[in-house]
């Protein structure tokens, strides 16, 4: 069980990285309303740009968290969680702005695994 937990640590932790620090101006089917970016994305959701530096710099930083707490167990927890909040966030922006709900899928999928992080 502690090696799935890890996987998912490691799953979790990238994919938020890349996220928000590689693919931040490119264009997905996952990005809400019509948005290219990232800034964009936040833009539809009516949210500022220091509103997505400040999601993005706490994402980011949890993300980090979540891999570190592979050697040091004591941060999973809280990492694991202060993720999920956003990722629940997340989906609460697709919902307000009327995405298909296809579009809250990554961060649905990132909220359960972090739940599971956290808690088993």
């Amino acid at each position: 069980m502690n090696y799935l937990i890890i996987a998912f640590q490691i799953i979790v932790g990238l994919s938020i990285l890349n996220v928000w620090l590689v693919q931040n101006k490119t264009a997905t089917k996952w990005r809400g309303g019509k948005a290219k970016t990232i800034i964009e994305e936040f833009e539809a959701y009516g949210l500022s740009r220091q509103v997505c530096y400040i999601v993005g710099f706490f994402k980011v930083t949890l993300a980090i968290l979540l891999l570190v707490a592979i050697w040091f167990p004591i941060v999973k927890q809280p990492a694991a969680l202060g993720l999920a909040t956003f990722l629940l966030g997340s989906i609460a922006m697709h919902i307000k702005i009327k995405d298909p709900l296809f579009k809250s899928f990554p961060a649905a999928l990132f909220l359960v695994l972090c739940l599971f992080i956290a808690f088993v």
